[in-house]
């Protein structure tokens, strides 16, 4: 998610192309090994699971944001600073492109849940817009309630790195304050669920075990709903990038990422 390519007209401002969190002041996360009972993907047993629950999914950036750079450079405030409203994300070296990959594992995640009977909301309709904004993606999950907010994203880090992190929301007092453990909770589900059904393994380039903290993410500040970022994997690496550009591996993803859902809200 940082270090992101151009990949759009010269005059969009670097800002615009920095990471969709930046900087990432955090602390070492304490050890979390996985837990022996996560199951690595939901199964036909776990039926109507998530009945009454409801499912935010935020597929990073979108596919026209390179084509309008002034929208997407407009800098928003996330309460700990300034940003721009969006980015264009990242790709690998075949050009495969972040957005493509979020909305690809989105779409199919979002019929798993479902049959478990969880009610999802995406916070884009497609992969042909621009935006939303983080401010707008994070008020999509709390005007809607959210019992979970998984964003989902690749990460464009240098390309010697490889694996997977989850990124769960800082303290930013009077703000999020209510969520930070539920957030962690959920974190920790997620981490383990996508270690387990995918086989990846935790970054080796950032956070602890695979989670890191953060407070210069919009989505995370912003939010009173339990929230957090997945990094799918490295997108800059050249065998994560073969895995996330693999349909099938995809799909493995989204059943991964449903059963740590599962294990958090049920």
């Amino acid at each position: 998610m940082h270090a992101y390519r151009t990949g759009f007209v010269a005059f969009a401002t670097l800002a615009a192309l920095a990471a969709c969190g930046g900087a990432t002041p955090s602390a070492p996360e304490a050890a979390l090994p996985a837990s022996p009972s996560d199951s690595p993907e939901p199964t036909e047993q776990h039926g109507q699971a998530l009945a009454g629950k409801i499912v935010v999914i935020d597929p990073g950036h979108n596919g026209g944001n390179a084509a309008h750079p002034k929208e997407i450079n407009r800098q928003v405030d996330i309460i700990t600073g300034r940003k721009a409203c969006n980015t264009t994300g990242t790709e690998t070296d075949a050009g495969y492109p972040e957005h493509a990959f979020t909305w690809d594992v989105a779409r199919r995640l979002k019929p798993i849940l479902e049959k478990m009977g969880a009610k999802v909301v995406f916070t884009r309709p497609n992969d042909k817009g621009v935006g939303p904004c983080v401010t707008e993606r994070a008020a999509i999950g709390n005007e809607a309630r959210a019992d979970a907010v998984l964003s989902i994203h690749g990460d464009g880090a240098a390309p010697g790195g490889h694996g997977f992190h989850v990124i769960m929301p800082g303290l930013v007092e009077g703000h999020n304050d209510a969520i930070i453990k539920p957030s962690r909770r959920l974190g920790v589900a997620v981490r383990n669920a996508y270690h387990a059904g995918t086989g990846l393994p935790y970054s080796t380039y950032t956070g602890t075990d695979g989670l890191q903290t953060r407070t210069d993410l919009g989505g995370l500040n912003l939010s009173t709903r339990p929230a957090v970022f997945i990094e799918c994997g490295n997108m800059r690496n050249r065998g994560d990038a073969a895995k996330m550009s693999d349909p099938a591996f995809r799909e493995r993803m989204a059943k991964a990422l449903a059963g740590g859902l599962r294990k958090y809200l049920s």
